[in-house]
């Protein structure tokens, strides 16, 4: 299984006007979303990868301080658990190495396939004021400022406050929402425009303690969980969220819900639904909803097995009036 993919994501490049020798290399994150990004960079087929950059929505981040002479550049971007389903790269043809914490592999085409990561090609932009530019862009086609009030809005409807649209424009409700956030933590309005807001917004939005519906995985395998919400009279599924061993997910639950439908299944470290006997490890019930193997949004949830779907038995989880509900995965 892997994580749902809402929204394709879009490496902008273009060619560059003149020889980027003496230039340096920057990277913008144009997405709703954080990102932590890792460049290859390749000369007379050796390719050099660098990671990990973090770049926050509506950030740009100077990557390489030093002359950028590549003949070509890759990107692969990945976004912290806290999002759940979230965008990742996937037109990549390129298999680079790559490692936790901060590294340089002067060679990244030289190691096991299991620490390869997916690369995708991007040729800069030649930016007036900056040089060779990559972009990392959703389909919305954010600018800067745009992109970090909608990274802003979807962290805090992940914590729980009403900001949706996510849509990069300021409004009433969206103000609203981000005032009574940091009314609630006793910050300074200030705050929102400092360069670590984002760290605030995440922590909150990891925090099973603030507002709406969290999963918590009390066990000691990974979960892969599904969320049943009624969005606009219609019973939508969307999985799946990963929620590691120990840690909580808050996903992104729309509108005011009374009840959603919780179901979640262990995982080996391959990804394979974990059996005990002819059963999975998995916490659900007894309502049945469509799922798939593989990301998934589905709309309708009858005759799952006739149309090659999943069958899957989910919970019920009562939210009316509760400021927040949280729902644990604990050993069966």
């Amino acid at each position: 299984m892997i994580r749902k993919i809402v929204l394709s994501l879009v490496v902008c490049y273009a060619a560059l006007a003149a020889s980027p020798a003496q230039a340096e290399l920057t990277l913008c994150n144009r997405t709703s979303y954080r990102m932590d990004a890792a460049v290859g960079l390749e000369k007379r087929a050796i390719v050099e990868t660098r990671g990990w950059f973090k770049v926050d929505p509506g950030q740009c981040r100077l990557i390489i301080d030093g002359p950028y002479d590549a003949e070509m550049a890759y990107v692969y971007a990945r976004t912290p658990q806290v999002y759940g389903s979230a965008p990742l790269p996937q037109s990549g043809n390129a298999d680079f190495c790559v490692r936790d914490g901060d590294f340089t592999i002067s060679n990244g085409r030289e190691c096991p396939m299991s620490q390869q990561a997916r690369f995708t090609p991007a040729r800069p932009t030649d930016v007036p004021g900056r040089g060779p530019t990559i972009n990392l862009a959703e389909e919305a086609d954010y600018d800067d400022a745009q992109a970090r009030l909608a990274g802003i809005q979807r962290l805090l409807v992940i914590a729980g406050y009403d900001a949706n649209p996510i849509d990069g424009v300021q409004g009433s409700k969206t103000q609203a929402a981000l005032s009574k956030f940091l009314a609630d933590r006793k910050l300074a309005a200030d705050h929102a425009a400092s360069a670590n807001f984002f760290e605030t917004l995440i922590a909150a939005a990891q925090s099973p303690e603030g507002r709406g519906f969290s999963w918590c995985n009390d066990s000691q395998y990974p979960v892969m969980a599904a969320l049943g919400a009624t969005e606009g009279g219609t019973l939508i599924t969307r999985g799946w969220y990963r929620v590691d061993a120990g840690t909580c997910l808050r996903p992104d639950v729309r509108g005011d819900q009374q009840k959603l439908y919780s179901y979640g299944e262990a995982v080996d470290s391959s990804g394979r639904t974990l059996r005990r006997g002819d059963r999975p490890v998995a916490w659900g019930g007894t309502v049945e909803l469509c799922t798939r193997d593989g990301k998934f949004e589905l709309s309708d949830q009858k005759d799952c097995v006739v149309r090659g779907l999943n069958a899957t038995g989910f919970a019920t989880v009562d939210t009316g009036g509760q400021p927040s509900t949280v729902v644990r995965f604990k050993e069966p």
